[in-house]
């Protein structure tokens, strides 16, 4: 039986539509992590370093929840607004599942439902 994913992220939520079987469940997963995150001056030692380096570990363990709810998939459509889905296009190829990204595509946000309908007519289902 095939399994297409498809699925919409930005760095804040993944909504991931799942198709299986004729059977479509949708999961959402949040970062928790705000748009902007912003100090004053002489808030944290190392300064921009450190956030830098706090996001960059936030966005990893981020992805491998992503990738870890997409990893059976035989086929995947990501989609999104802004960098976070060429990001884990090239994390999917550093786990060895890039072969399964069948498309990446840049599209405003949307809703669960847009989101649903949009994966199911990329597979045509």
């Amino acid at each position: 039986m095939t399994t297409n994913v498809g699925l919409w992220i930005d760095h804040r939520q993944a909504t991931i539509v799942t198709l299986t079987g004729g059977t479509e469940a949708i999961k959402q997963i949040t970062s928790s992590m705000e748009k902007h995150v912003r100090f004053a001056e002489g808030d944290e030692p190392g300064g921009e370093d450190v956030r830098d380096r706090r996001f960059a570990n936030h966005l990893k363990a981020y992805f491998q929840e992503v990738i870890e709810q997409i990893r059976g998939a035989d086929a995947i459509f990501i989609f999104g607004p802004g960098e976070a889905k060429g990001e884990l296009s090239k994390r999917l190829d550093s786990e060895n599942l890039g072969g399964h990204v069948v498309r990446v595509e840049t599209v405003d946000k949307l809703t669960e439902r847009q989101i649903a309908a949009k994966v199911r007519e990329h597979f045509q289902i």
